[in-house]
């Protein structure tokens, strides 16, 4: 069993995802799938949504493809935990789930998907060799004209959480785990691995991919997690509001704890 398996064999995935601040990481997520899909309805003027192939790397439990499955998408999820494997599928027999590799994609053909999610897999792959795999996979086996939506865990937000607000910023310089301009190394963190938005650009470039937009998935919802707690639910409606009118700023995305990178694979013709 690897780090990893054992990490998520104990973490209480569900219960982050189900707390106030994963809920604004997962409105804001499914806005943005929603708004894609949408498009690719419209573009290719399809009827039903069977139409369309969705394909979830990293699926973990089931957050994403089990409510698109349950929407009526033709949803296919890739988990290499086979814990979170085995809890998505005991919740619906409508997601097509198997285990594997982001940076392997072999169980799929080239031009499979019309939307693929990389949701889980760059906070765990370390260096840019295996980012660059990963995304280079998630292209071969999305159609031209696809879409494919990467999620990131953000630098600033791991100095600010961890290395100073507890008290760690001494011990990151001196371990190497912070360089000199406070950009988290592969030292950082055994299993995470966290980026800035330059890095985010490298990978695209290396890859060909174009860039749609790029969204804050939850913004500042991470540092006030006691805050959106105590608010009632109309309230934290009103911050949901708040976060997606927001959540597009250029301004604000570095801050944010996880961004979304929205790319579009392109057609024979571009």
């Amino acid at each position: 069993m690897t780090e990893l398996e054992e990490y998520y064999n104990k973490f209480n995935e569900e219960k982050r995802l189900n707390s106030r601040h994963g809920r604004v990481e997962f409105i804001t997520s499914m806005k943005y799938i929603h708004d894609c899909l949408g498009s690719l309805m419209n573009e290719k003027q399809l009827d039903l949504r069977s139409q369309i192939k969705i394909l979830d790397v990293g699926a973990g439990t089931g957050r994403y493809s089990v409510p698109l499955a349950e929407e009526g998408y033709d949803v296919t999820a890739l988990e290499l935990v086979k814990h979170n494997l085995g809890r998505l599928k005991q919740k619906s027999d409508k997601v097509k789930a198997y285990q594997g590799n982001a940076t392997k994609l072999k169980k799929f053909g080239n031009d499979e998907f019309d939307l693929t999610l990389v949701f889980g897999p760059m906070y765990h792959l370390k260096s840019a060799e295996e980012k660059l795999a990963a995304l280079n996979e998630a292209k071969r086996v999305t159609k031209p004209g696809g879409y494919i939506l990467v999620a990131y865990i953000m630098n600033e937000y791991s100095v600010i959480t961890y290395a100073i607000k507890e008290k760690h910023i001494k011990e990151g310089i001196d371990g190497g785990m912070l360089d000199e301009s406070f950009h988290c190394t592969e030292k950082a963190n055994d299993l995470y691995s966290f980026v800035r938005l330059e890095d985010i650009e490298a990978l695209n470039a290396q890859a060909a991919l174009t860039r749609e937009k790029i969204i804050a998935a939850d913004g500042a919802a991470n540092y006030i997690r006691p805050y959106l707690n105590a608010l009632d639910e109309e309230e934290f409606d009103m911050f949901v509001q708040y976060h997606l009118s927001t959540c597009e700023r250029a301004d604000l995305m570095g801050a944010s704890a996880h961004t979304v990178d929205i790319l579009r694979v392109c057609g024979d013709s571009e």
